[in-house]
């Protein structure tokens, strides 16, 4: 009898390779946050030291940046979450010409370049003679974000029965008590994940933000523009650290939520 649940062993090399590819850097990047030489990368280190961290922790200008990027991620979350979810709902109940062509047009921005985005809201921006300022930011990052919330509603309403839905309306509910007794905890976690995913995806956005930031400097915008100043490498890895892991997490806890609805 055979094991058919044995991998070959080349799916098993490229997964490892993979992975390996994809983290490595990551690790190089936390290593050399400890060294104490701040001008190369040298391996093996010269040494390891923790004093670059109270270093980033003094940057005035780090802590605008990191609180520019929360306030952005933050509210494009929030418009995210409404457009995605109204969009998502009057996708799924609703049957009018054009349809799938709003659905299609909803999902574009995520699926075109970074850089067709940015250069199409700079375009319409410079052509409706609006300054670039916090609010163009959030603009473009609500682009792609809504794409976010919006793939993860309408995937969760298209597993949620219809049925339940008519059996609320027939026992006398109006159309605010279905929705939230109904549909709201039936897509509770999806819009969860989607707005935790769409956080992520906002803080840690640097080409969308560059067409549209004008002269203000997101953390990612920060950290990019200190990678032409080599003495200040070592505080650019402590920050870039930091975006990794608030970036993982919630991303992580999205993977679980929607794991377990699965």
């Amino acid at each position: 009898m055979t094991n058919t649940s044995r991998k070959p062993p080349a799916l098993i090399i490229a997964t490892v390779g993979a992975l390996l590819f994809l983290h490595v850097p990551l690790a190089i990047i936390l290593l050399y946050s400890f060294t104490t030489d701040d001008r190369t990368y040298t391996f093996p280190l010269p040494g390891l030291t923790l004093r670059w961290f109270p270093t980033a922790w003094a940057r005035a200008d780090l802590w605008q940046a990191l609180w520019l990027s929360v306030k952005v991620a933050g509210v494009a979350t929030a418009i995210a979450l409404t457009l995605g979810s109204l969009i998502a709902l009057a996708i799924y109940r609703s049957k009018f010409f054009g349809r799938e062509a709003i659905s299609f047009l909803v999902i574009l921005p995520i699926a075109l370049p970074g850089i067709v985005t940015g250069i199409a809201l700079r375009s319409a921006l410079s052509l409706l003679d609006l300054n670039f300022s916090y609010w163009t930011i959030v603009v473009g990052h609500a682009t792609f974000c809504v794409v976010t919330v919006y793939n993860n509603v309408i995937a969760r309403l298209r597993r949620t029965s219809a049925s339940q839905i008519e059996a609320s309306m027939d026992l006398g509910a109006n159309s605010f008590q279905t929705f939230r007794y109904i549909v709201l905890p039936a897509i509770a976690t999806a819009l969860l994940a989607g707005g935790m995913l769409a956080f992520a995806l906002s803080f840690d956005e640097v080409i969308v933000t560059t067409f549209t930031a004008g002269q203000q400097a997101t953390l990612p915008i920060w950290i990019f523009s200190q990678l032409v100043r080599p003495r200040d490498r070592p505080v650019t890895n402590v920050v870039a650290v930091f975006v990794i892991a608030i970036t993982a997490i919630p991303i992580l806890l999205a993977h679980r939520l929607t794991s377990k609805d699965a």
